[in-house]
């Protein structure tokens, strides 16, 4: 029962036009980063990476059940993860614009994450 709801889930994403980037041939899938911020090492893996020409995109999926409502109720976990994505990538490609979602899975919703609560998270952990 569960995986069938599992497998619903992912079909749902799949058909669904709003995720079409997600999927398309600037994307990539499980894409393992790693970097230095400050004294800290940073080694992860981004469930989606989308590069374009100046713009890069991170997307993690999620199945929190329910999910929030709003990207200031997200786990201070998850934000610190994609704030340290986010500072790792903007290192390596200084001249794009770094934008980061959650795709919540149980919805499905895309829920983009502001930058500047990303960068109070990343100052919070380099400090």
């Amino acid at each position: 029962e569960e995986q069938k709801s599992y497998a619903e889930e992912v079909l749902a994403i799949l058909s669904d036009t709003e995720f079409a980037d997600l999927f398309g041939p600037d994307s990539r899938a499980e894409v393992p980063i790693s970097g230095n911020l400050g004294r800290h090492v940073v080694a992860g893996q981004v469930d989606r990476l989308i590069v374009q020409r100046d713009r890069i995109q991170i997307i993690d999926y999620k199945s929190n059940r329910p999910p929030p409502g709003d990207a200031a109720d997200v786990s201070p976990v998850y934000l610190r993860q994609m704030a340290a994505y986010r500072a790792v990538l903007s290192k390596a490609f200084p001249d794009h614009e770094i934008d980061c979602a959650l795709l919540w899975t149980d919805a499905p919703h895309l829920m983009k994450l502001p930058a500047d609560l990303l960068e109070a998270y990343f100052l919070d952990q380099t400090a």
